[in-house]
């Protein structure tokens, strides 16, 4: 049976039990994960909220970890972060996991034994696909499935080293897994999304087929099975590959807008309908989210007058389209093609955003500005810059939108131009604390953006 241990949150050194061995391992190797979101914010405090003996040598725990305040976008520093780790114990580590070793216990009953991140152990990895096959509790720990899908067992788990901000795991090119890192309170949009376009019969989101979540210490999803595409290409490796041949991507920009116009009129039905963007309030928004990245990153400063400007002209625009269920964090590497097909993915959103912030309803122009930001992107990552292309693009995918959506972004100017800026302020806080050597990309936009009309 699960053993189940749910102590009092506490600093972890000073835990009873197994909880002993690990509070120092994990303050040393928690912020050196490319998914551990404090990574500027010194941990003052990792407390252990819940621990489960999900099979014999793999622990699943959720830890809390409390940080030095900062200023994040919104301008209320959050108390601190909880995560989800699969911890594998053992005597002796084997040269396959030398990777995820952890650490090797000194204190407690682990005393002695090798600490490592169980999702690179294919033993773990296939006994945790097991758990989903076969739907039932395990502690707090709840795994759930489609009645109507059948998992085959036996495939070969293969974890994905892409960088991310969540941990994925293939089985046998049929399947993949997406474990939730950060974990917030409610059901994740991961799960939300896509099972409710799937129950209309949208084909082009992947429907999840398995999933597990918490009740302890509150309600969480904590990871999703979904069909894998194993044929597909994400849309960012397209978009360099062609920028590397010296070819056009404006077809595929184009057929990407129409997909993506399909995917919006499908979650509009699916989701209740909001009225009428409230553009006064998501201005005042988009202004804190600002005046808290400047703080974070001085470089913003000489650019702020001129970013205040377009979210003033949002304020006094006209409603634009009604608000509705969005994708939240739309670009190139959000999407896959498979033959001519386009496929939306990965519905979570802007993890450093509150869950419930990321499942209010939003203009769905958030999410065409977020890809046109992709083509600019994409269209840096050569020397010399191609700024036409991006153009080209950015054209192209508005264009197939507007055929498929009714309505036209570009003639959305104001509208446009907020959102764009809002996602350009977002990547200069994102790219300053984790991949400084990409900030000239959105600071470039930055500097377009500000002048009124770019």
């Amino acid at each position: 049976m699960p053993k189940t241990i749910t102590p009092r949150p506490r600093t972890a050194t000073g835990l009873d039990g197994p909880l002993d061995s690990l509070g120092g391992l994990l303050r040393d190797w928690l912020p050196r994960q490319r998914w551990f979101a404090g990574k500027d914010r010194p941990v003052t405090e990792l407390s252990v909220l819940s621990v489960t003996e999900l099979f014999p040598g793999c622990l699943h725990l959720l830890v809390h970890a409390s940080h030095v305040p900062v200023p994040t976008p919104g301008g209320t520093p959050p108390p601190g972060d909880c995560y989800q780790l699969l911890l594998g114990v053992r005597p002796h580590l084997v040269p396959r996991l030398e990777r995820a070793f952890i650490g090797r216990a000194v204190d407690g009953p682990l005393a002695g034994l090798a600490v490592y991140d169980a999702l690179h152990d294919p033993r773990s990895a296939h006994l945790l696909l097991e758990r989903l096959r076969h739907p039932g509790a395990a502690g707090p720990l709840r795994f759930e499935a489609d009645p109507a899908a059948r998992v085959p067992g036996g495939l070969p788990p293969r974890l994905l080293d892409a960088e991310q901000s969540n941990s994925s795991i293939v089985y046998g090119d049929a399947y993949i897994l997406k474990l939730f890192r950060r974990i917030q309170p409610g059901v994740n949009p991961d799960l939300e999304v896509p099972a409710a376009l799937a129950a209309l019969g949208c084909s082009r989101v992947p429907a999840p087929v398995a999933w597990f979540s918490t009740a302890d210490p509150r309600p969480a999803t904590l990871g999703v099975l979904q069909p894998f595409l194993p044929d597909a290409t994400d849309g960012w490796s397209l978009a360099l590959a062609a920028l590397a041949a010296g070819d056009d991507f404006t077809a595929e920009a184009r057929a990407l807008g129409r997909a993506m116009a399909e995917v919006h009129l499908a979650l509009a039905e699916a989701f209740p309908p909001a009225g009428p963007g409230e553009n006064g309030r998501t201005a005042e928004a988009m202004r804190a989210r600002l005046d808290a990245a400047a703080h974070a990153v001085p470089g913003l400063l000489p650019f702020v007058p001129g970013l205040r400007a377009a979210f003033a002209a949002l304020a006094t625009c006209d409603t634009g389209p009604p608000a509705q269920r969005v994708h939240g964090d739309l670009h190139l590497g959000q999407v896959l093609r498979a033959g001519r097909d386009w496929f939306v993915i990965d519905f979570e959103g802007e993890p450093s955003r509150p869950l419930a912030e990321r499942r209010t309803p939003q203009s769905p122009v958030r999410d065409v500005a977020g890809m046109l930001r992709s083509f600019d992107y994409a269209a840096r990552q050569r020397r010399p810059w191609r700024p036409e292309w991006a153009r080209r693009c950015r054209e192209a995918f508005c264009a197939g939108y507007a055929a498929r959506a009714g309505w036209d972004p570009r003639k959305k100017h104001a509208l446009l131009r907020a959102h764009e800026t809002d996602r350009a302020v977002y990547e200069v806080l994102y790219e300053a604390r984790h991949r400084p050597d990409w900030l000239p990309v959105p600071m470039a936009a930055i500097k377009r953006l500000a002048v009124w009309g770019g």
